[in-house]
């Protein structure tokens, strides 16, 4: 295995992709993977088999200046030969030793083959994004329920509607932008459900009101929703789904203050899609991996705790972007730019950092953090959810372990977190390891506790051949 150059950044999201464009710029030779099949992430994503032509050329709505900018300036750069671009890689593990750091991958750009690849460099950059966090309820596993992210990724993926009447529910600034591209792309959304309500914002105004481009986007979302009469219930959640061998209904209540749910309230709507989404989980895989130290980010999760300059715990191992704490895609952009500018420092490379700049970026994601937490104060996971399951709705999924068998092994004393819950049940033993249902298990286990994944050494499904294969560097083009 060889050097791959002086920096791995795994992930290109936002993050990433400002982060290995900035550490470009500074001199340094950088290889960017991730298992998507272009950069942008999710936030950019780009149709994989558009259904208009016109789509593959046509930029994201948000950000798309600075889209077009870190995507011209990773295409030059790619162009030279300092920076060697690897997509439709998933980084399964990381290992540190004597000389820095190696990133194991599996290369399925060719698949159904796999192949496995190594990558080694002194420094490593993690931005890996977040997940959707979801909450059960009875009738979550049926066909037709999805998370709210993964209704925007066949829209943007595919320019599709995942059904004709969808209904929304959850909460946060996610389900709106959500619930307008299904509405403009011909879906009926039937309902947008918000456990919170407008008056959280009204407790803290400060981060809004200094954020008046937040105030045009979501303008911008009220008045398409306005148009296509898409009516938003706040105060509310999802509590229950209906249907034989699919979904065919929600059943919906207004939530006490507690997050439970108001007797009298329920109503039923017709349904034949639903997407939830109650935030989103860091992905913290690799770093756990690593021994990063873990910090709470203020939302009911556990992030990757760093400095000012986005170092973790461990030398030479930088965070940026939603492992941080989720925040945006202009947070995601300044932390890594912070990150890249500190592994040049470190790295010792002249003229970095440049002092004025370094304090001008610091002062614009302190700006955008405080706005992600106030977004988080806002828009909190009801503390009561748990009431809405029956002892026979299913938590786990992959396992089939039920809430009663969960709420069994707390009651005894036997098991105070999730860990514990899955030695004893098997709940997140399972395809998705535990990404699914995790933040559930804790919900139930440790009420009111961050939660934290438990280590994975293997972090993405993949073959027995690509766990044995030798693990070689990928060829760079010339």
């Amino acid at each position: 295995m060889s050097e791959m150059g002086n920096l791995v950044v795994v992930g290109a999201g936002p993050a990433g992709m400002a982060a290995a464009v900035t550490a470009l710029h500074g001199g340094l030779r950088v290889t960017l993977l991730d298992a998507g099949p272009a950069p942008g992430g999710q936030f950019w994503r780009r149709p994989v088999i558009p259904a208009d032509p016109t789509a593959r050329a046509a930029d994201p709505r948000h950000g798309r200046r600075t889209y077009r900018a870190l995507s011209a300036a990773l295409s030059a750069h790619r162009r030279t030969g300092r920076l060697t671009l690897l997509t439709d890689h998933h980084a399964w593990t990381a290992t540190r030793g004597e000389d820095g750091f190696t990133v194991h991958a599996v290369d399925r750009s060719r698949a159904p083959e796999e192949t496995a690849v190594a990558l080694c460099a002194p420094a490593l950059l993690v931005a890996t994004g977040a997940y959707d966090r979801q909450l059960p309820f009875p009738g979550w596993d049926l066909p037709g329920v999805l998370t709210a992210g993964g209704l925007q990724a066949l829209l943007k993926g595919g320019g599709v509607s995942a059904g004709a009447r969808v209904v929304l529910g959850g909460t946060g600034p996610f389900l709106l932008p959500v619930a307008a591209a299904l509405a403009a792309r011909g879906a009926e959304v039937a309902a947008v459900c918000e456990a919170s309500g407008p008056s959280a914002w009204l407790r803290r105004p400060g981060p809004l009101l200094r954020r008046p481009a937040r105030w045009a986007e979501a303008a911008g979302y009220a008045a398409t929703l306005a148009r296509h009469r898409v009516p938003v219930f706040t105060r509310t959640a999802i509590t229950a789904a209906e249907g034989t061998g699919r979904v065919a209904a929600v059943r919906t209540a207004l939530l006490a203050a507690d997050g439970s749910p108001l007797p009298g309230s329920e109503r039923t709507i017709a349904t034949d899609t639903v997407g939830v989404g109650w935030g989103f989980v860091p992905q913290l895989d690799l770093l756990v991996t690593l021994g990063c130290p873990l910090a709470d980010a203020g939302d009911g999760s556990m992030a990757a705790a760093v400095d000012g300059g986005q170092r973790t715990g461990v030398p030479g191992l930088y965070a940026a972007g939603e492992t941080c704490g989720v925040g945006g895609a202009a947070l995601a952009v300044g932390e890594g730019r912070l990150a890249a500018v500190s592994v040049l420092a470190d790295l010792g490379t002249p003229g970095w950092p440049d002092p004025r700049r370094l304090a001008a970026e610091r002062a614009a994601v302190a700006g955008h953090r405080a706005f992600a937490r106030a977004v988080a104060r806002a828009h909190p996971v009801p503390p009561g959810w748990s009431s809405w399951l029956t002892d026979d709705t299913p938590v786990c999924r992959c396992e089939e372990v039920t809430a009663g068998a969960v709420r069994s092994v707390c009651a005894d004393g036997s098991a105070a977190d999730h860990r514990q819950v899955k030695q004893l049940t098997r709940a997140g033993m399972g395809w998705c390891q535990g990404r699914m249902c995790g933040p559930a298990v804790h919900g139930l286990a440790a009420p009111g506790q961050p939660y934290a994944p438990a280590e994975r050494l293997i972090a993405t499904p993949l073959t027995l051949g690509a766990l044995a294969g030798p693990g070689e560097p990928p060829s760079v083009p010339s």
